[in-house]
């Protein structure tokens, strides 16, 4: 009987993220729970699909689009914005930001950023998630959010986001986005079909193409920042982690693979500081208006991460080189994007 609930609970937990979380313990075995993934393993199955389905440069160009606003979503806005607090918006742009970042299926804004917190607070130490330091390359790049010790979100890491009821139900019920997202594609694909059929695609093409396999690749596109980024790479900074710099990391992620200037400036928005860590799509038009910035302990922006409203800080160790100097500011569609000028010799 009590495997019936269990299996109940978790089928319901596929549409109700947030169902009898209360029954998770703090200390959960570090195990995958299948049945709980089986959507993330169907997503992947999928995409084995193409076989039936073709391909068409329309179908491609298409996945492509979605790959790089997905992972634009996911750099810019569930983790420069939402996890670090490192720019200010309107609410209904904070709304549309959480909307955006929902359509790379990678659970709610409030899991995402109250996750990223908790790796900032206790990177690569034991109480890390997803450092491959202590866990090894295949759980930090995807077994950690597969175990039930990590379903629940931490509403006490993100209790600045967590006061609005609009990002607490989408990051309740954030399977809805990936539906209609799913949907959306279908019902796109079979009208280009109809009208231009000359592109050689259909709607089950494009739900392949445009659906699952671009988001299997932001997905792993994503996952590399955990699992590679504290292994391949070189230190400009000496954090008190193993995080690293990666040219390739940033074309995969646009930008996230400056992850050792990041994590000696969590707070910044741009995460490439030289002129030539250009591969950093953050960097989106100047504005001279500036704003407050989250200042650490030191009196320093950015420096521990951190979050006004949540406890999240870890104190980051001296630079050995010289550190981004004071804000710049980047305005994209009435929202003020502080960043950083690029260091000096």
């Amino acid at each position: 009987m009590t495997k019936i609930f269990r299996w109940t609970t978790t089928f319901v937990r596929w549409f109700d993220s947030w169902a009898k979380m209360e029954a998770i313990q703090e200390r959960e075995p570090l195990c995958v729970d299948w049945l709980r993934c089986l959507p993330f393993v169907i997503m992947h199955l999928v995409c084995f699909t193409v076989i039936w389905v073709g391909w068409s440069p329309f179908a491609v160009a298409v996945a492509a689009t979605l790959y790089f606003v997905r992972m634009f979503a996911i750099t810019g806005l569930y983790h420069r914005y939402f996890s670090h607090r490192s720019f200010k918006t309107s609410r209904l742009s904070q709304f549309f930001f959480a909307l955006l970042g929902s359509c790379a299926v990678q659970r709610g804004p409030l899991w995402w950023a109250a996750h990223h917190r908790h790796h900032h607070r206790y990177s690569d130490t034991e109480n890390d998630h997803h450092s491959p330091l202590q866990h090894g390359f295949l759980w930090s790049h995807m077994g950690w959010f597969m175990s039930r010790a990590n379903f629940p979100t931490n509403l006490r890491a993100v209790a600045d986001l967590a006061k609005f009821p609009e990002l607490r139900f989408l990051d309740r019920f954030d399977i809805v986005i990936a539906i209609a997202l799913a949907v959306g594609i279908y019902l796109f694909g079979a009208l280009i079909s109809a009208i231009w059929p000359g592109l050689g695609t259909s709607g089950w093409q494009m739900l392949v193409w445009g659906f699952f396999v671009s988001t299997v690749a932001v997905y792993h596109g994503t996952y590399t920042i955990n699992s590679l980024a504290h292994q391949i790479g070189r230190r400009r900074y000496e954090t008190e982690d193993t995080s690293k710099n990666s040219f390739i990391l940033s074309l995969i992620t646009l930008g996230e693979g400056w992850h050792n200037n990041h994590h000696h400036y969590p707070g910044a928005t741009r995460q490439g500081f030289y002129w030539w860590e250009i591969v950093d799509w953050t960097d989106l038009g100047s504005s001279s208006r500036p704003q407050s910035h989250p200042q650490d302990e030191t009196g320093q922006p950015g420096r521990s991460g951190l979050i006004p409203g949540s406890t999240i800080s870890r104190p980051s160790v001296a630079a050995k080189r010289c550190s981004p100097s004071s804000p710049r500011h980047f305005r994209l569609l009435g929202f003020s994007l502080p960043t950083y000028a690029s260091p000096r010799q």
